[in-house]
C-alpha cells in the first residue's frame, strides 16, 4: 500500500465550528501538502460499509452509516486532497494504489467517527460512520471542505443516513464564496495574534 498523507492529531488555530451555513468552518486547501506515518490502530470492522482490508481490526465502532456519492471526473483528484489536507489535523491517509482513503475524527481524543473516501471514474463515494448526535456536525465538516475544494466544479455533497433520519447538504459554493470565507479567516487569525501581542 502506498500511503501517502498521514498525520496524528495537532494544535493550529483551526476548530471544525458547528454547521452554520456554506460559509462555516474550513481549510484553505492544499493539495500538495503531505505527510507520511504508520495508519492509526483505531478502525472498523473489515465487514462494515467502506472499510478497506488494509485497516486495522477495530477498537470501536459506531451505529450509524451515513454516505454521499458525489458526480465527479475528478473523483481521485478529490479525493487525495480531501484526505491529504485533513490528515493534517486529524488520523488519515489516501491510498494511490485503491485509489480510496479514510479519516478518523480523533482530534479530541477518542474517535468520534469514520470517513472513508472511495474513488471511481464517474464519482467520489463518502462513507460516514458515528453516532447519531454527532452525524450532521461530522457530515458537515468533511462535507463542506469538499465543497469549497471543488467549487468551480459546483460540487454538492447530499448526505443519506441508513437509520432514515434526514441527511445534510453542503454546497454547490461559488469561488467567491470560498474567496470570502479565506479571507476573513486570514483576517480572524492576524486579531488572535494582535490580541496575544498586546497582551
Amino acid at each position: 500500500m502506498n500511503f501517502d498523507a498521514t498525520s496524528a492529531p495537532h494544535h493550529s488555530d483551526e476548530t471544525p465550528a458547528a454547521p452554520s451555513g456554506p460559509g462555516s468552518s474550513t481549510l484553505t486547501p492544499h493539495a500538495d501538502e503531505t505527510t507520511t506515518a504508520a495508519p492509526t490502530q483505531a478502525s472498523f470492522p473489515a465487514s462494515s460499509p467502506g472499510a478497506a482490508t488494509s485497516h486495522t481490526p477495530a477498537q470501536a465502532s459506531f451505529p450509524l452509516a451515513s454516505t454521499a456519492s458525489v458526480p465527479t471526473q475528478r473523483a481521485a483528484r478529490y479525493g487525495k486532497q480531501l484526505v491529504s489536507h485533513m490528515a493534517h489535523k486529524i488520523t488519515g491517509a489516501w491510498d494511490e494504489e485503491t485509489v480510496s482513503g479514510y479519516l478518523l475524527f480523533d482530534r479530541e481524543g477518542p474517535v468520534l467517527g469514520r470517513f472513508d473516501v472511495i474513488a471511481s471514474a464517474s464519482d467520489l463515494r463518502l462513507e460516514l460512520r458515528t453516532t447519531p448526535e454527532r452525524a450532521a456536525h461530522l457530515e458537515h465538516v468533511a462535507g463542506i471542505h469538499l465543497a469549497r475544494f471543488g467549487a468551480r466544479d459546483s460540487l454538492a455533497i447530499a448526505w443519506q443516513r441508513a437509520d432514515g433520519s434526514e441527511g445534510s447538504t453542503q454546497g454547490p459554493l461559488t469561488p467567491e464564496e470560498v474567496e470570502a470565507h479565506a479571507r476573513a479567516k486570514k483576517a480572524a487569525r492576524e486579531a488572535a495574534r494582535e490580541a496575544e501581542h498586546a497582551e
